[in-house]
């Protein structure tokens, strides 16, 4: 029994002293725990409204302001153009337009009816979907109360929706940008956080760092063949996502394989610096597919919008490359607009590029422990 025990002692010695895997055993339910709570929501909040009101009269700055009240609404843009409407959705400014009718109040009060058009970005149909039936609500609500503060005829408020970008509301459209992402970020850091680990398992590491090889040499060796796949799983992704599932490439498609190759760069980055500052092919493993998957699934947008998450969270969400990519990739398949509305996407993304760059250089140990 003795002996018994003092195996017991041994392994909690062993398990106690590593403190990466103590890390993972126990922050990793806190941190999923935080995740789950907080970022799992059907409402959607805070949605962004852009607002055309030639009418500027009581009766819309009433409806307006409502909106403004409600806590799944909140007034972003005042637009004096309807050239715009179009523009502050590719943007991503706004995701609904409430387009207002000429003498909204004249045609009230006279006629008995007014109209308001409601532009919606459908490229999450699901999104879409919630938006409409909030702000659908909230003028029902706004119609109730002119009808019972009136003697007279009874007045109708008839919202006209529109879809933009995804009028048929498939699924597949808002499904194959995070995916893409889920897939692109998992595999290649998967590939990548083992590449360094691997070697000083094997004991191989001592000879590459006796050669004359440069740090930052070996780094781009590890990263070059992983490289060179995920060119090919974005390809083979790609064309099942057109021809199999009918998601149409609306945008460029050279821009599309620049921000895929780009955000493959992060990706592997982010593996091989896993890799410099493990010690175990578990370990990387661990990490680069729980530590990314969560964030990748939670924290990019590919599921649940990021508007309605705490303050906090969206501020991870913003150091989520994931994130990043899939909005790019919304935005040249789906929207298929131009290169100047994705230039903060890939400004973002070649600064993470960037710093991931020099973290792993200066994370990377010449000397074995």
């Amino acid at each position: 029994m003795s002996q018994f025990l003092s195996f017991i002692r041994k392994e909690f010695y062993h398990i106690l002293r590593d403190t990466r895997t103590m890390l993972i055993l126990l922050g990793m339910p806190i941190v999923q725990i935080i995740l789950f709570g907080f970022a799992i929501s059907t409402e959607v909040k805070n949605t962004k409204v852009a607002v055309f009101d030639p009418s500027k009269d009581a009766t819309t700055r009433h409806i307006i302001d409502r909106f403004q009240a409600s806590e799944y609404f909140t007034v972003s843009d005042y637009l004096y153009n309807p050239d715009q409407i179009e523009k502050v959705l590719k943007e991503g400014r706004a995701s609904i337009v409430m387009v207002f009718d000429e003498n909204f109040s004249n045609n009230l009060l006279h006629t008995g009816k007014a109209d308001i058009q409601l532009i919606v970005d459908a490229t999450d149909p699901n999104q879409a979907t919630t938006i409409t039936n909030y702000a659908t609500n909230i003028l029902n609500r706004q119609y109730s109360e002119i009808t019972e503060g009136s003697s007279g005829a009874p007045f109708t408020i008839v919202p006209q929706i529109r879809m933009l970008y995804n009028p048929q509301m498939k699924g597949a459209y808002n499904f194959v940008p995070g995916v893409m992402g889920l897939i692109l970020m998992l595999i290649c850091a998967m590939m990548t956080s083992i590449a360094i680990v691997r070697e000083k398992e094997t004991g191989s590491m001592e000879v590459l760092l006796v050669s004359p090889v440069k740090p930052i040499y070996i780094i781009l060796a590890k990263a070059v063949p992983y490289f060179t796949l995920s060119i090919v799983n974005f390809i083979t992704i790609l064309l099942l996502s057109v021809f199999v599932l009918g998601v149409p490439i609306a945008g460029s498609l050279v821009l599309l394989t620049a921000v895929s190759l780009l955000f493959i760069l992060v990706a592997l980055l982010f593996g091989l610096l896993i890799s410099n500052v493990v010690n175990t092919q578990v370990a990387a493993m661990l990490i680069s597919g729980m530590g990314l998957m969560l964030p990748t699934i939670l924290l990019s947008g590919m599921m649940f919008p990021i508007e309605s998450m705490p303050a906090i969270l969206q501020w991870i969400a913003n150091i989520t490359p994931a994130r990043w990519y899939i909005e790019a990739v919304r935005k040249l398949m789906i929207q298929g607009v131009d290169g100047v509305f994705v230039i903060r996407e890939f400004a973002i993304l070649i600064f993470m590029a960037l710093v991931l760059m020099v973290i792993s250089l200066r994370s990377f140990k010449t000397r074995m422990q």
